[in-house]
């Protein structure tokens, strides 16, 4: 009997559950508030964790298509430009982790999934934003804009950092404004001075800031990130400011070197107040009943890891598989659960740590430019991240019996 899913949000988070759910044997429809599905965000990098489901998802040589390979991840200081540790990425990285790394626009890797999901015969429904939710008799009631309400078998909250399943099923109010502001910029590769046109992903660090810059779009174009701690004002919940395409004082900043000069040839800026929540403290905060929250609607996180679609690409995987068991639903979400808090807490947590190392001042800075230079591609390499397959901690469940 076919069982009925629906999908809040076709982010890339609800995209791929939707996908995965579908090729579980679900019939799935996606509500997306938007009017339209447009290029939003910025670039995203994508570790072996992550193209190991793009892979199992049969979408890894289409997006390898759109991507850019990056060689090499360098750490440099961000005052002279100075490297400080490096870790090759390439061949020798894919092999060991069996699967690439990649640098890819957000927009790219959204329409791949957009692409397989159509043709898997998912209903998206754009304009469609969920206004209430109930449950009624094991089934989930939604009301939609615009619309009559539907009835599910179960529902995946995939809608984002201000998610309204994850109010509805946890109540726990807004996610918290930072002191860190994201300046982002994409840049046509011939635009940018010669020095970073290398297919590298560059991280330069500074006291009380960051900045990140790698190819994206098979090398065309170059995605940059500043981020800054610094007070802001006015409505700080929105992605993107217009007002601020100006960019950053970089006066006041104290920066040199190669990165000055990119920032300094950057035509406009966007802008958006870094938003996150603590880390998850155990299960309740992913599933209850017929109600599953995914990606940055479960456990949004700081970008200081760079794992913020990868996590909702791993949640995507683990809820797939489960799908497709006889499990009931409840249960069948109970395990999801179970299988993803902890490794998500662990790189929200990781991701906080990070941002404290990255923008560090005096003895913290200068004891962690000595580790670089002395541990380097030791510090960098993450094998309990990239090498963990997002099913190794979901315990193989029993089938459901069927009644004779």
């Amino acid at each position: 009997m076919t069982r009925h899913l629906v999908v809040a949000g076709a982010g890339i988070g609800g995209l791929a559950a939707s996908l995965a759910a579908t090729r579980a044997g679900w019939q799935v429809r996606v509500l997306e508030q938007a009017a339209s599905l447009s290029e939003v965000g910025a670039g995203i990098q994508l570790g072996p964790n992550a193209t190991r489901v793009l892979r199992d998802f049969g979408l890894l040589d289409a997006m390898a298509a759109r991507a850019a390979h990056p060689q090499r991840l360098v750490a440099r200081d961000a005052a002279c430009g100075r490297e400080l540790a490096s870790l090759p990425l390439g061949p020798a990285f894919d092999r060991r982790y069996g699967a690439p790394y990649l640098t890819v626009h957000r927009a790219d890797l959204q329409a791949t999934l957009l692409q397989a999901v159509r043709e898997a015969g998912v209903d998206l429904q754009t304009g469609a934003r969920v206004q209430d939710l109930q449950l009624a008799q094991g089934r989930v009631r939604l009301r939609r804009s615009a619309a009559s309400a539907l009835e599910a078998d179960a529902a995946v909250g995939a809608d984002g950092l201000w998610s309204a399943l994850r109010q509805w099923l946890l109540g726990d109010g807004p996610p918290r404004a930072s002191d860190h502001v994201a300046w982002r910029a994409l840049l046509p590769m011939q635009d940018v001075p010669a020095p970073f046109r290398a297919p590298e992903v560059h991280a330069w660090l500074g006291p009380r800031l960051h900045a990140v810059s790698y190819p994206v779009r098979a090398g065309e174009a170059l995605n940059l990130v500043c981020v800054i701690e610094q007070s802001t004002s006015g409505d700080r919940a929105g992605w993107d400011d217009p007002a601020a395409s100006a960019g950053p004082d970089l006066a006041r900043l104290r920066l040199g070197g190669p990165l000055r000069e990119l920032l300094e040839c950057v035509p406009a800026w966007g802008m958006w107040v870094l938003h996150d929540r603590p880390p998850l403290a155990g299960p309740a905060g992913m599933a209850r009943g017929p109600l599953a929250l995914l990606g940055d609607a479960a456990h949004p996180m700081r970008p200081y890891l760079a794992q913020g679609a990868a996590m909702a690409l791993e949640d995507a995987h683990v809820l797939g598989r489960l799908l497709a068991t006889q499990l009931p639903v409840e249960q069948a979400f109970a395990r999801y659960a179970q299988a993803r808090w902890a490794r998500c807490a662990r790189v929200q947590r990781r991701s906080l740590r990070n941002g404290v190392i990255f923008h560090a001042a005096g003895p913290l800075r200068l004891a962690r430019d000595a580790s670089l230079r002395l541990l380097g591609a030791r510090l960098m390499d993450l094998p309990w991240l990239y090498g963990e397959a997002p099913t190794s901690t979901l315990v193989r469940p029993e089938p459901h019996p069927r009644s004779p």
